[in-house]
């Protein structure tokens, strides 16, 4: 794992014209802080006790530390005007508005300080989005220490990280991870390497050394929503380049025929992984995520419940995860929170179609794919979240820096990584 995390300096190397980046190196450490605020608290039993209290403290302070860090870097408030953060700015005004009558109690008015924070934050930082890949490596390169953190965890203690509680599934014994987050950030880094690696903005030794392993890691969760987001977001992000790029021609049919032959090799294997040797009756309830969707679905709300929603909760109904992001928002924010949600989603949609081919364009395309593909299955879009960071970095790609047709998006300066 040490030549793994040494990879992630790999990730590197400047297209003659992709835009020229001023990004501080500070303003890297306020993301890497943004993304352990957005780790949570809760998780398997770790190796050395960690009292979430304790957790929550490290978390919220990340956030704090992060927002001092990015007002000391952009004192003048110089911002970058962008959709995506106005209609979050609306939702953050709605759920203020909803969690105001402390139906939730004051952890909602808490959470809703905390989204405060974390948006200011996104706004303070966007005066360095400007259509390089900064942020992109930013986020590989923290995502990738804290998966080496799982890694870590499972050499020393393999009974912490795959617990009987979570079925024998890959969860972090260092810092409390679930399996789902680990299989998140997991296809995240490895779908954004591989696009890099496609665009020539790295090497293919340092692909090898940050895909492989997170790959395994991915895995060994057995995580499906972050399985079947990965492969989604890949293909509609090789989609995005084939009539363009000739490079993305050959790539996409190799896969497609590769990847269909170990289909039909693998099957047995890949049908037994994806069961997770569930019973018929709890597979098609999504593990029991429908029961709780039809409960909540089910339970009478006033008016006002259904526009605005009952204030920022801990993302679960009646003691149990809701596990989708759609039915999070309606129960938080109403059907007002859905349309700014619905919103911002489609701004990104709309926005990465209209921008020509490029390699920044396929990796927005790839993290706004895997976003709308994971919100069936997980919580994250309505509040602040890896999700909303995601969307964040597809937000910074799609920003217009300087044009650049798609033959110059594919082709490295010189003395940059090949």
């Amino acid at each position: 794992m040490t030549a793994h995390t040494a990879s992630v300096a790999g990730i590197r190397g400047e297209a003659a014209a992709e835009p020229t980046s001023a990004t501080p190196k500070w303003a890297g450490l306020a993301w890497a802080l943004l993304i352990l605020n957005t780790l949570g608290s809760t998780g398997a039993k770790t190796v050395i006790p960690l009292p979430r209290s304790v957790s929550q403290l490290v978390t919220m302070g990340a956030l704090m530390t992060a927002f001092v860090i990015a007002l000391v870097l952009n004192k003048h408030l110089r911002i970058r005007p962008s959709a995506y953060l106005l209609l979050l700015t609306l939702l953050l005004m709605s759920s203020i508005l909803s969690s105001a009558d402390l139906k939730e109690g004051a952890g909602a008015l808490f959470r809703c300080f905390r989204l405060t924070i974390f948006v200011t934050t996104l706004w303070l930082l966007t005066r360095w989005w400007d259509g390089g890949f900064a942020f992109v490596r930013y986020h590989i390169r923290t995502y990738a220490v804290v998966l080496a953190s799982v890694a870590i965890g499972l050499v020393i203690s393999p009974g912490n990280a795959m617990p009987d509680i979570y079925g024998g599934r890959l969860s972090g014994a260092i810092w409390p991870l679930t399996p789902p987050q680990i299989g998140q950030y997991a296809a995240v880094i490895a779908g954004l390497t591989l696009l890099l690696w496609f665009g020539r903005r790295t090497t293919w030794r340092s692909a090898v050394f940050i895909v492989v392993p997170v790959v395994g890691l991915l895995m060994l969760t057995h995580t499906r929503t972050a399985t079947l987001g990965l492969v989604a977001g890949l293909s509609v992000a090789f989609l995005s380049m084939l009539l363009t790029s000739a490079r993305a021609r050959k790539v996409f049919a190799w896969t497609v025929g590769v990847g269909g032959v170990a289909g039909l090799v693998l099957a047995g294997a890949l049908q037994t992984w994806f069961l997770r040797g569930q019973s018929a009756d709890n597979f098609s309830s999504l593990t029991g995520r429908a029961k709780v969707w039809d409960a909540l679905l089910e339970a009478p709300r006033t008016t006002a419940e259904y526009i605005f929603g009952v204030g920022l909760t801990d993302k679960s109904y009646d003691g149990l995860p809701i596990d989708n992001s759609w039915l999070a928002v309606y129960h938080e924010q109403g059907f007002v929170g859905i349309a700014l949600v619905a919103a911002f989603l489609l701004t990104l949609i709309v926005v990465a179609l209209l921008r020509p081919p490029s390699l920044a364009r396929a990796c927005a395309i790839f993290l706004i794919t895997y976003c709308v593909s994971a919100s069936y299955t997980e919580a994250g879009l309505g509040d602040a979240s890896p999700y909303l960071l995601h969307l964040a970095v597809a937000a910074s790609l799609l920003v217009r820096g300087v044009p650049q047709s798609d033959e110059q998006a594919f082709i490295p300066a010189k003395g940059a990584s090949a």
